[in-house]
C-alpha cells in the first residue's frame, strides 16, 4: 500500500508532507482500533454506525488524496479502502465481540465516493495551500 500512497512532488522532503502522511497514517490506525475495539462508540441516531463509516472512509479518502493526484494512484487509493473496509468486516464476524454486515461495505463504498468527489481539483488542495503558506512565511 505505502508505494503508490507517497507522491513524489516537491513537498515530497518537507516536514509538512512527513506531517500530513503520519496524521493519514494514525487515521488508519484509528479506524482499526474503532473497527475492531468490543464497544465502539454509538452515534446516536438511527443506523449512526452507518455514517460513521461513510464518514470515516470518506475523511481518509480526502485525505490521502491530498498526496495523490494522478488518477491511478487515486483508484488504488480507492481499491486498498475498500479492500481494507472489506477486510474489517470479515475480522469483525470472527471477533464474536462484533458483526460482520454488508450494509458497512457499502457504506465504505459510499464514503469513499464521497472522499474522492470532495478531493482537488474540485476543492481546494489543502496541503498545497499549506505548503504554499508555509514557504511564505518568514
Amino acid at each position: 500500500m505505502a508505494s503508490f500512497i507517497f507522491a513524489t512532488d516537491m513537498l515530497s522532503n518537507t516536514l509538512l508532507h512527513r506531517l500530513w502522511v503520519g496524521i493519514g497514517w494514525f487515521g488508519v490506525v484509528l479506524l482499526l482500533y474503532l473497527s475492531l475495539t468490543p464497544q465502539p462508540p454509538e452515534i446516536p441516531i438511527d443506523q449512526g454506525d452507518k455514517f460513521g463509516h461513510a464518514f470515516a472512509y470518506a475523511m481518509l479518502t480526502y485525505w490521502w488524496a491530498q498526496l495523490l493526484h494522478a488518477g491511478r494512484q487515486r483508484i488504488r487509493l480507492a481499491a486498498a479502502l475498500l479492500a481494507l473496509g472489506i477486510a474489517i468486516e470479515y475480522v469483525q464476524g470472527w471477533t464474536g465481540w462484533r458483526s460482520f454486515d454488508y450494509y458497512d461495505m457499502l457504506a465504505d463504498a459510499i464514503g469513499i465516493a464521497i472522499g474522492w468527489l470532495t478531493a482537488p481539483p474540485r476543492t481546494p488542495d489543502l496541503l498545497a495551500l499549506l505548503g504554499a503558506r508555509a514557504r511564505r512565511s518568514p
